[in-house]
């Protein structure tokens, strides 16, 4: 499946929710959901709710980390896709920062898809690991900052 197939089939709710269901069952659970994905930017959106939710009644912090990793790691993985050599990925590393009470719906962002394609680009062309820090923000529906991650991928070309 080419790159461009593979997006409109991350965008169609039901045959991502059966890849989700089948290979990320929390991230199904949890209803995470890919509601844009372009050559700039991507968004999930986590839902609130009681599938979400911790004991002090916000979004679990954990549930906020697998959708801004599912933020990341979409274009992560289309850019793979779209590369002329086979290139490996794998997170090497996630730090959040939490600076409001998450409550309700939150849309996790990144928006620096084209410097994340060069990465991958990179590490095709010579053959040596390229690490990317990717940065995806979470807001409210009222576009309050609620967290930052910072998710550090790793690419390398396979042998």
């Amino acid at each position: 499946m080419n790159a461009e197939a593979l997006r409109r089939w991350m965008m169609s709710p039901l045959p991502y929710r059966a890849f989700l269901w089948r290979h990320i069952p929390l991230a199904a659970f949890a209803g995470l959901r890919v509601t844009e994905l372009d050559g700039e930017h991507c968004v999930v959106r986590l839902p609130g709710g009681w599938r979400t939710r911790n004991p002090f009644r916000s979004t679990y912090f954990a549930a906020q980390a697998m959708a801004a990793e599912l933020s990341t790691g979409a274009p992560a993985l289309l850019a793979v896709r779209s590369a002329p050599r086979s290139i490996s990925m794998l997170v090497r590393g996630i730090q959040g920062t939490f600076t409001k009470k998450a409550v309700g719906a939150t849309f996790f962002t990144f928006s620096d898809v084209p410097a994340m394609q060069a990465a991958v680009a990179r590490a095709g062309d010579s053959g040596d690991g390229e690490t990317f820090v990717a940065r995806s923000t979470g807001r409210l529906t009222d576009q309050s900052v609620v967290a930052e991650f910072e998710i550090t991928w790793g690419f390398r070309r396979r042998a």
